[in-house]
């Protein structure tokens, strides 16, 4: 008797270091399980993105290794940084269309600041290009690269294509009134800038001024050079987390991406020089 009382507290014993086991595995079955449930719904965030066409070339090239990396997945709209219409990034966010992320022209930018659109202190920028003109493809390409062969050239033109945004609005309102020409020239403002370059590569304009990035790798036009650098308007692109968006973390991961040293190449690619390089 005395022998089986010993078995049967040793049976107790091993039952009982078996129990606190499976306790622990059991814990660490449902942390793993938390964890993996926990992971889906980080990697599945989705941002949308409203953006300016400056700076789509760049990110266009970049966007798919952002996803590929991080598991994010991103809907991106397109809208003017500044301007009239319904089509303006302000207009858009005004009228409720949803957004996490804005990029588009620091002025733009800034005008969303001071309309309480934007998180406070998520504004990056994120590159800078300088104002070009585009020709028609296999054209000549005229020389603009002094103040008077560039004006010139506008004086010789018959339709002068630029997008109603940013660069459009300096050029309307400073350049060409800065060198006399306003009302000596036919002047068509495209809501875009690719109506601009379709207006060149159409025929229906004999050239245009616009950003340097939304000339390049457009098909339909060549581009001239840039405007000369006396008489040049350099835009910064940046961007910024919308102040109402439910996805704080992933925006500033997209917008930190997007400002990284791993980003300048396609940056450069596109025609802009990148500001991660100068912070």
């Amino acid at each position: 008797m005395a022998h089986l009382r010993a078995t049967s507290s040793g049976e107790e014993l091993t039952m009982n270091t078996f129990s606190s086991r499976t306790a622990k595995a059991t814990k660490t079955i449902v942390g793993i399980f938390a964890t993996l449930l926990i992971s889906p719904v980080a990697a599945s965030a989705q941002l949308k993105v409203l953006m300016s066409g400056g700076f789509s070339g760049a990110y266009q090239q970049l966007l798919p290794e952002f996803e590929r990396t991080t598991g994010i997945k991103v809907t991106t709209g397109s809208g003017s940084s500044q301007g009239t219409g319904p089509q303006t990034i302000g207009a858009q966010l005004a009228r409720g269309v949803p957004a996490d992320v804005v990029i588009l022209s620091s002025e733009g930018l800034n005008e969303l600041i001071a309309a309480n659109r934007i998180a406070a202190g998520t504004d990056v920028g994120l590159a800078r290009t300088p104002l070009g003109v585009a020709v028609r493809a296999r054209n000549p390409k005229p020389d603009v690269s002094t103040v008077e062969a560039f004006k010139e050239v506008l004086l010789k033109t018959k339709t002068v294509a630029i997008p109603g945004s940013t660069g459009g609005i300096w050029l309307t309102t400073h350049l060409f009134p800065q060198l006399g020409i306003a009302e000596k020239i036919d002047v068509k403002v495209t809501p875009r800038g690719t109506d601009a370059t379709g207006m060149v590569a159409a025929g229906d304009a004999d050239l245009a001024v616009m950003p340097v990035s939304e000339i390049l790798h457009v098909a339909g036009v060549d581009f001239a050079g840039p405007i000369p650098p006396e008489i040049q308007f350099v835009q910064v692109f940046s961007a910024a987390v919308v102040a109402c968006s439910n996805e704080i973390e992933g925006s500033k991961r997209l917008i930190e991406f997007l400002a990284s040293a791993r980003a300048s190449e396609a940056i450069r690619n596109s025609g802009m020089e990148p500001l991660a390089i100068s912070r």
